[in-house]
């Protein structure tokens, strides 16, 4: 319901409060305004299950609650007949005394949330050993593989990795025999986002008698 000169103070004071919530999260999103008072519904934003006001609250007993020393509760889940799940978040409102002079219910259909959250899933199905037939002559595609895998193995980005690093891949990349391709470095090198001079220079070292392999 828009805001209007409604004869319940309660209602005209927190009429712009459930219609910003329920702009906000609508159509998902139930907002309803009870009475404790009577157990009785002041007014329903978005209905959700056909409620309106006037209809009764079915709220309960709100003395076992003001115990606990907190005036929001939730979320929490609701069920509705058409087995829809809601959650669901409760606000005792205060008046100048005090007391509870009203209850705000926020119930939002969790509905789109779960169909997005089942379309993802369908992306995240377990992936299988990649074809390497289909890769086996394409060198450039070699080159991309195993420099992600060495970054995703220590975890730091590619721009960030050290010289040890660097001959550490380029070892595997030799071992792979990527260098026996022709124009091969500058491939490594963008994939390295170092220069052509430096990929040189570190095969160099890492072709060098003596020198120990640092993976």
């Amino acid at each position: 319901m828009e805001r209007t000169e409604h004869p319940d103070r309660r209602v005209r004071t927190w009429s712009p409060v459930c219609l910003a919530v329920a702009k906000l999260l609508g159509p998902y999103a139930e907002v309803v305004l009870h009475d404790p008072r009577t157990d009785s519904v002041l007014a329903v934003w978005n209905p959700v299950n056909g409620r309106k006001a006037g209809d009764p609250s079915m709220l309960g007993e709100l003395e076992a609650l003001e115990p606990a020393g907190q005036d929001v509760f939730g979320p929490y889940e609701k069920l509705l007949a058409d087995g829809r799940r809601l959650s669901s978040v409760s606000a005792l409102l205060r008046g100048d005394d005090g007391d509870v002079s009203a209850v705000l219910c926020v119930n939002l259909d969790r509905t789109p949330l779960e169909r997005a959250a089942a379309l993802l899933g369908s992306f995240g199905a377990p992936l299988v050993e990649r074809p390497e037939p289909l890769f086996e002559r394409d060198w450039a595609e070699r080159v991309r593989h195993i420099v992600g895998a060495y970054v995703r193995e220590c975890g730091r980005p590619v721009e960030r990795l050290t010289r040890q690093d660097r001959l550490a891949v380029l070892g595997r990349l030799d071992e792979a025999k990527v260098f026996g391709v022709r124009r091969a470095v500058p491939v490594v090198a963008e994939a390295l986002r170092v220069s052509r001079s430096t990929v040189y220079d570190l095969l160099a070292q890492h072709r060098a008698p003596g020198t120990k392999d640092p993976a």
